[in-house]
């Protein structure tokens, strides 16, 4: 099934030489993990709070693509640098499901947008993760499997972001396309915990 985390081979060789400089300057892959869900929830509660100016939304797209980036960084700086640890896993799955709901939650602001479909991505969105999570505990490795996994979201939240932003929308669509990616979510939770159990099945040994 297709998705944008297909391309993340490609975006990780263009950050290699940024993370060998942001590791030669000290910085940590734990700081850089706190760092973006500490921005993306001061981002969320800007426009929430001040959700009548609509073009503070445009701050969504531009926040993604720096996300998606220091996801990127923080993941190279610990599996590249030997920053690994107990902590930077908690931290890094955490850290996730927080900067999810903080830039998903202030769609609900939007006049006409379902806050109940809001809502409710957002927990699908936290669920999900937790699914592919679990993919250690059952034997099989981290789940990233489906239609809308995080770079999926980020890029539809973006582009919803900016129509909203250039008042290119109709709420009527903004709900459709919410309910699609529910949809989407629970396709993709699915797929995880299938996945999950078809790789843990196949791991075990044969008796």
């Amino acid at each position: 099934m297709l998705s944008i985390y297909q391309l993340k081979p490609r975006f990780q060789n263009l950050l290699r030489p940024l993370v060998q400089r942001l590791y030669d300057n000290g910085t940590t892959a734990n700081q850089v993990t706190v760092l973006a869900a500490v921005v993306s929830v001061l981002i969320g509660v800007l426009i929430a709070c001040f959700a009548d100016h609509l073009w503070l939304f445009a701050l969504v797209p531009l926040w993604m693509i720096v996300r998606m980036a220091l996801n990127a960084v923080d993941g190279m700086l610990a599996r590249e640098f030997g920053q690994q640890s107990p902590l930077g896993a908690y931290l890094n799955e955490l850290c996730d499901v927080v900067a999810d709901a903080a830039l998903i939650l202030p769609f609900a602001w939007v006049p006409g947008v379902s806050p109940m479909l809001v809502v409710a991505v957002a927990l699908l969105a936290a669920f999900v993760e937790y699914a592919g999570v679990l993919g250690p505990m059952v034997g099989a490795s981290r789940r990233y499997d489906g239609p809308t996994g995080k770079s999926d979201r980020a890029f539809l939240f973006g582009f919803m972001a900016t129509a909203i932003a250039l008042g290119w929308y109709s709420t009527g669509w903004l709900n459709g396309l919410l309910l699609a990616i529910a949809g989407l979510s629970v396709v993709t939770l699915v797929k995880r915990v299938r996945e999950g159990l078809k790789e843990a099945s196949q791991a075990k040994p044969c008796a």
